[in-house]
Parts: C-alpha cells; structure tokens; sequence
C-alpha cells in the first residue's frame, strides 16, 4: 500500500527535534510521498527546504488566510521566485477564513484573488482553505479561478451543497482524520461515498487533527497516521483499502503532476 500525506506542515516547530523520525515512520507506514504546504514566507522557505534534504517531500508555498494582513507584492515575488524549484508543485494553502479573522476581511480577499492569478500564470494547483465565509468563498471561485491545473479543496468539511459546487469547479476534496471521529466526523461520514473515487485525496494537516486511534495516544499528527484516514475512507465507503490506497495514490500525483 502506497500513501500520499497530500496536506501537511513539516517546517512546524513540532518537528524540529525529530524530523527525521517522522519522515522514517512515515515510510515505515507506506507514507512514501508528502506535499508540505507553507502558509506564508518563512514557512515557505522552511518546506522548499524540506524538499531538497528528503527525497518524497514536496513543497507549495502561498500566504494563508491568517498569514494575509502580512502579505505584499515583494513577499509574493519572492514566493513566485521560490516556485520555480522543481519539488514546488503547488501555490497554497490559500483562501478565506471567517472564523478567527487573525486578518482583515479585505486583506484576505485582496491577497486571496491576486494568489489565484499567480497560481494560474504558474500552472500550478491549488490548496484551498476555507471557514466560515457563508458563500463569499465560492462567490470569489466561480468569478476569479481560472486555473486549468484545478486545486482541492484541504480539511473539507463543508455542506452537500459546497461539496457539489467545489466538485462542478473541478476540484479534489481533501479528507483528514476528522472522518475518524465519532461525533465530529459524522456529516463527513455521510458525505464521502458521494465523491467520485477519482477526486478524493488523503491528508493529515499533521501537526494537527491527529486521527483515532493515535488521538487517544498522542496529541501531535504526523503523516504516518495519514494511514488511518485511508483506512477509515475505505471502510466508510465499503471498498477495498488496497485498491482505494491505489485510487488516492494516483489522483494524487495527478493533482500535483507527478508520476505515479
């Protein structure tokens, strides 16, 4: 079984004493490839790094809805430049976030709309991320995503209704442990076996959303529990965990445009 953590953040801090124990127990796991996804410059910086001392480690870099009150045209260049690496294979994690508001409604629309054109010019896909924007979220998709190299959608934990419309849009849907919850992953639960097998992708957000049963054991994710989700995925929708292991694997590397 190969597994692709297509969603995590190995530049954290969490990880600064033992890196390299998470990448070996990842593999350990079959977690052979991870996409690390910066949130803003230093984090960036910081997963482009990643990806030239670890083989199977990929990059994206972009400003998160959080990180956007910091943005600006040299930070973006500088991202743009940073890009150009051959283990760069996507712009994000980009989007809005309603929720905690740690930036202005109007810095993260204005930075979330410029990262779509950048990651269009570029070809690249992109991670999205999105809470609580009552609509203004795929208001701006349907008028400003044109990008033919698609994106997914990361942590979906959305409607029926957004779910079919980021479907329509042509996006992946992103699962995380949340499916593996008893009362938090209910609505998921019931939404999974309505995605296309070819549009859904694994991921842990590690280091954060620890799956069960490594919830009840430790606080800190990390892409060797990506596992669990997969497994979980499988059983929800009644197939066989190696050939959804197959499935997730290949839609992965199409997504980020790596060979399978």
């Amino acid at each position: 079984m190969k597994i692709f953590d297509s969603h995590c953040h190995l530049d954290d801090k969490a990880y600064r004493k033992d890196i390299g124990g998470v990448i070996e127990r990842a593999r350990e796991n079959g977690v052979t490839r991870m996409m690390t996804v910066g949130v803003n410059k230093k984090t960036a910086e910081l997963a482009v790094e990643l990806t030239e001392s670890h083989p199977g480690i990929y990059a994206s870099v972009g400003f998160h809805p959080h990180d956007a009150g910091q943005c600006s045209a040299s930070k973006l260049e500088f991202l743009v430049a940073a890009a150009e690496r051959p283990k760069v294979r996507a712009w994000g994690e980009i989007g809005l976030d309603y929720n905690r508001m740690y930036s202005s409604r109007g810095d993260q629309e204005k930075w979330f709309v410029r990262q779509l054109e950048i990651a269009a010019a570029l070809k690249l896909p992109v991670i999205f991320h999105e809470r609580d924007t009552n609509g203004r979220f795929l208001e701006i998709l349907k008028t400003d995503f044109q990008n033919e190299s698609a994106g997914v959608v990361h942590c979906f934990s959305g409607t029926p209704t957004e779910l079919k419309h980021y479907l329509d849009l042509g996006l992946y849907i992103g699962v995380t442990g949340i499916l593996t919850l008893k009362a938090r992953g209910a609505d998921l639960r019931e939404m999974v076996p309505h995605i296309p097998a070819n549009r859904i992708v694994v991921e842990t957000d590690a280091p954060w959303l620890t799956p069960a049963p490594e919830k009840y054991h430790r606080r800190r994710n990390e892409p060797a529990f990506v596992k669990s989700v997969l497994l979980k995925l499988a059983e929800v929708r009644n197939q066989d965990p190696e050939q959804l292991a197959q499935i997730v694997w290949e839609n992965t590397c199409r997504l980020y445009n790596l060979e399978a």
